[in-house]
């Protein structure tokens, strides 16, 4: 119910785990926000995804409700399949996974944002679905980690002013997935190198206001380094569901 009492107390198990589902979110919210501040900067300036991939939509209304707008989603079936379920709703998607061209046509009517753009042809397979263009962010391999996609830094300036040669595509910005580590600090060096590239793309005239970087354990120190989408998933919904 709006004022927070289920009708169904004592035994609704349901609303328990939405309760505890909006406690996550609006802690995530607040550490995200503190985090902002005590960087100087203004926490609006910070957006949350909230990775919803694997979640079923139950776990997705709430956070709606609650005001939550960006979801980010993995794979191209499950965001077509989610957008067209809230379509009625004020829900902007991200598509936060490796792309395959070949799944451009799920993912371009739904996407707000396309956060791992690689390669011309992922692109030009994108802006073909899409009759008013795409927002998208360049992935950088940041780590240079061979079992993970990304630009290499060193090629992302020839790789940059090819992408602008496509009609329709509109890059706003850089993302990154440091390499793993249990300390959130170790993440930092990564997050200020994608800074600097972005920087640099700047100066060659691309405009890359964007930064997609930080994950539930090290939010708070992409923020430190100018973060403006951060990607938030098991601290909002808990462990992943396995996929089907």
């Amino acid at each position: 119910a709006s004022d927070g009492v289920c009708a169904r107390r004592p035994a609704c198990a349901g609303c328990g785990v939405t309760h505890a589902l909006l406690e996550r979110h609006q802690r995530v919210v607040g550490q995200i926000a503190e985090a902002a501040r005590m960087a100087g900067r203004d926490p609006s300036d910070v957006n949350l995804i909230a990775v919803s991939k694997t979640h079923p939509l139950d776990m997705l209304t709430p956070l709606v409700d609650a005001g939550q707008r960006d979801f980010g989603e993995s794979y191209a079936q499950e965001l077509r399949d989610k957008g067209g379920a809230l379509s009625g709703h004020p829900v902007r998607w991200h598509f936060i996974g490796r792309l395959q061209s070949n799944k451009a046509r799920y993912i371009a009517p739904h996407a707000f944002r396309v956060h791992a753009l690689e390669t011309v042809r992922q692109a030009e397979a994108l802006v073909a679905r899409a009759p008013h263009g795409i927002d998208a962010l360049v992935a950088v391999n940041v780590g240079r980690e061979a079992q993970k996609s990304g630009v290499l830094p060193e090629a992302l300036p020839d790789q940059l002013a090819a992408l602008a040669g496509v009609e329709g595509l509109r890059l706003r910005g850089l993302m990154c997935l440091p390499p793993w580590s249990e300390d959130p600090e170790a993440s930092a060096p990564f997050f200020e190198e994608l800074a600097h590239l972005a920087a640099q793309g700047r100066a060659a005239g691309h405009a890359l206001t964007e930064l997609s970087m930080g994950m539930s354990a090290d939010a708070h120190v992409a923020v430190r380094y100018g973060a403006t989408w951060v990607r938030v998933g098991t601290a909002i919904f808990g462990p992943r569901a396995s996929r089907a």
